[in-house]
């Protein structure tokens, strides 16, 4: 039986082995068209991992993942999903421009499309400086820009707001918020658990496992806390109890 067709990401029981130590053990879930969904958790936690499993990225050990209904990373997938990296991927010493020129014609997207991007991330003016001379809220702007050449489908970005002032970081919610309401499905990754707030619905990760996928609401009630720091804490105790008990 095929995926429903309502979904754009599905993990089943993925295994992610990285030289001796088992990242994911048993990993699945399920995440709808149009969502923006936060991965949130602790470093090390195995977002990062899972991310670059979802876009083909990374060698897996067992388990299946499918994006848009097709096996993750196959060809066709490839101007269908846009992934932005914690370390910059972008050309340093060229422009924002010259960047999006570059990487759209990769994916056959319209000449007009670097300029539309350049616009929705706030970078028009300073689309022609050298990537070098940006600041680093300009250069996870460049980035950003790079993955939205072509209108993705899906977006996988991996700590995009890390390091940013609370102004950049409100933007850049702005932004995601605007291409999921285009249709966008966003999976946006942080180990800032206040930013909960801004997303549709949750992933909660540690120690490769999943701890909780909920909306914010639903994962309170469950742990009978007010935000979404208590309530990491609560379900992190929750699980200690279970390995201790067993």
């Amino acid at each position: 039986m095929g995926k429903q067709p309502d979904l754009a990401i599905s993990v089943s029981h993925l295994r992610v082995i990285r030289g001796a130590n088992v990242v994911l053990p048993d990993l699945s879930l399920d995440i709808p068209r149009g969502a923006l969904v936060g991965l949130l958790g602790p470093s090390g936690a195995g977002k990062s991992t899972l991310m670059r499993a979802i876009v083909g990225a990374q060698i897996v050990a067992g388990g299946s993942i499918t994006v848009l209904g097709l096996p993750a990373g196959s060809a066709p997938l490839r101007s269908r999903v846009g992934y932005v990296t914690q370390a910059p991927s972008v050309y340093m010493d060229l422009s924002a421009r010259e960047n999006l020129r570059y990487f759209a014609s990769l994916v056959g997207a319209p000449a007009t499309d670097p300029q539309r991007v350049l616009e929705i991330v706030g970078l028009a003016k300073d689309a022609d400086r050298p990537v070098n001379t940006l600041s680093g809220g300009q250069l996870t702007r460049v980035s950003l820009s790079v993955a939205l050449v072509g209108k993705p489908e899906v977006l996988i970005l991996d700590e995009p707001t890390v390091g940013l002032d609370p102004v950049l970081r409100r933007d850049l919610w702005k932004v995601f918020r605007g291409l999921a309401e285009g249709g966008a499905t966003l999976v946006v990754s942080s180990h800032v658990l206040d930013e909960a707030t801004r997303c549709d619905r949750l992933i909660i990760m540690r120690n490769g496992g999943v701890l909780a996928d909920g909306t914010l609401p639903e994962i309170l009630a469950a742990t009978k806390t007010k935000d979404a720091d208590a309530a990491f804490l609560a379900l992190a105790d929750r699980e200690d109890a279970k390995e201790k008990a067993a």
